[in-house]
């Protein structure tokens, strides 16, 4: 099958609202689904194994990252992420775009694999208002220790400073309004001449005729 699907790449800090942004574009547009990671932190109460993360012990994770089953890999706060390269490559097969979650580190290792494995890439990085607007976002979630949400909001001011690496830039001030930047995005890549020309292929040659 040719391969039509587009990877989407969003990274954000911590706290400037990048699951709720992907979960609602997901549900409001057709044809795209969330890249589910796996990863060696604890489930929090609320998520589910294989539809928030895929959660496996340290042993196992090293032991598929040897086997070189991801497509790019971290360690964050302790704790091991990785990206399975079948699973997205799968969907991506299928037609179907894609959007992964991942860090700065992570969207580097990807984009260093686009030759070989995508057709199509495209990074989006989200960014909060302000870092008062971070800091309100991280405390009131009420799911980690002061300490854990300073170190956070460390990395926050780390994590911004690679923004300008990514092809687009989206401000989490007004969700609706980050959504519809999202969706115009996502609905522009899939108007462009490359997959317009396979998606429509019959009707281009029907023309052309």
């Amino acid at each position: 099958m040719t391969r039509i699907g587009t990877l989407f790449i969003i990274s954000a800090p911590s706290g400037a609202g990048k699951t709720s942004l992907v979960q609602q574009i997901t549900n409001k547009l057709s044809n795209i689904v969330r890249s589910i990671s796996y990863t060696t932190r604890a489930k929090r109460s609320k998520e589910q194994d294989g539809l928030d993360y895929f959660f496996i012990n340290e042993k196992n994770f090293l032991q598929m990252k040897n086997n070189k089953e991801f497509l790019e890999n971290a360690e964050i706060f302790g704790n091991h992420y990785g990206t399975s390269k079948k699973f997205v490559v799968d969907l991506l097969n299928q037609g179907k775009d894609v959007i992964l979650e991942i860090d700065y580190q992570g969207a580097k290792q990807i984009k260093s694999q686009l030759d070989v494995s995508f057709s199509a890439c495209l990074s989006i990085f989200i960014l909060p208002p302000s870092l008062q607007t971070l800091t309100k976002r991280l405390t009131s979630r009420g799911q980690d220790e002061p300490t854990v949400i300073q170190q956070r909001l460390n990395t926050a001011k780390t994590e911004m400073q690679h923004y300008i690496n990514y092809d687009y830039l989206v401000i989490n001030d007004n969700f609706d309004r980050a959504i519809q930047d999202l969706s115009t995005i996502i609905n522009a890549q899939q108007l462009s001449i490359v997959k317009q020309k396979v998606v429509n292929a019959s009707l281009i040659n029907d023309l052309l005729i």
